[in-house]
């Protein structure tokens, strides 16, 4: 059913911000509005393709208005009406502050230590943060499975302030060590020595020794980080899932010490916001989506 986005905006605070029931929103809204908690008002964003604009893009319109997105291809701070195909989609351009390339984004802001969140994704990802997205198996050269590379994760990762993966949650891949390691986490090998050290005396001297990940939002859990430690634990289950669900799905024992409890559920508005706003072509969101309360089809569709 089509929506008039125009009146719809000036009906947003008609919508309550109440949470859904479960059964009206699905995994994949969950976590995008996880994600979205995570981002402050004001803060440089560098995100990537999918869940992760999804995020922002709520965000910007719910409590972080003043946050800026950028997009490693080179779009500042882009003022789009819906979500773009990627991060190389020129919708992205509308009323953006600047159009430039990888060396802007990358050497500018990000290697400059502008960039206050980070999202990205991993093949896998270990309990001290570090992440995996060369390959699997045999050798470098040899391997079982090569993916497609860093493509900014290591940069991304290891020089914004704060970083958040959206990921799968699997037992291969939440491990206890990353055979690989594209992107630094909390700790990891010095290599000139081989030694197992944190990030803060590799990096010693440097802005970036207290950047680094600050969570990640899997299909079962929103994780975070105990940066003094240098170790992942569980913030929140998801609706549904248990701590014994969890521990199938990971390589080592979770953390569960300061656990909150549910991960919390996307509220009417937010659910509004999301499907149609800023996807309401169901780019990222799947089809179809459980439907609204009567209620809420009345403000929406009337």
């Amino acid at each position: 059913m089509s929506v008039d986005v125009r009146k719809l905006v000036k009906k947003l605070d008609q919508i309550p911000d109440t949470p859904a029931k479960p059964g009206e929103f699905h995994l994949v809204e969950l976590m995008a509005i996880a994600a979205a908690r995570e981002v402050r008002d004001y803060d440089i964003v560098f995100a990537g393709t999918g869940l992760p604009m999804l995020g922002i893009m709520v965000a910007q319109y719910l409590h972080a208005p003043n946050s800026v997105l950028i997009y490693e291809a080179g779009i500042c701070d882009g003022k789009c009406l819906h979500v773009p195909g990627s991060v190389t989609d020129q919708r992205a351009c509308y009323m953006a502050s600047a159009l430039g390339g990888l060396v802007d984004t990358f050497g500018y802001y990000l290697q400059r230590g502008l960039v206050d969140l980070g999202y990205l994704g991993g093949a896998a990802i270990d309990k001290y943060g570090n992440v995996n997205v060369t390959y699997i198996g045999g050798t470098y050269y040899e391997p079982t499975h090569r993916f497609t590379g860093s493509g900014g994760n290591g940069d991304i990762g290891t020089m914004s302030r704060r970083v958040v993966y959206i990921m799968l949650q699997e037992k291969r891949r939440f491990l206890e060590k990353n055979p690989y390691v594209t992107t630094c986490g909390w700790w990891s090998y010095y290599w000139p020595t081989g030694e197992w050290k944190h990030k803060r005396e590799i990096w010693a001297g440097s802005k970036f020794a207290e950047y680094g990940p600050e969570a990640v939002v899997s299909t079962m859990a929103v994780w975070r980080f105990d940066r003094e430690k240098g170790e992942m634990y569980v913030e929140s289950l998801h609706p549904g899932v248990t701590k014994e669900q969890l521990r199938e799905n990971c390589s080592f024992e979770p953390d569960f010490s300061r656990m909150k409890g549910e991960t919390p559920p996307p509220t009417y508005r937010q659910l509004v916001i999301l499907r149609e706003l800023v996807d309401p072509e169901r780019i990222f969101l799947p089809e179809p989506l459980p439907e609204y309360p009567d209620e809420i089809k009345r403000i929406v569709y009337g």
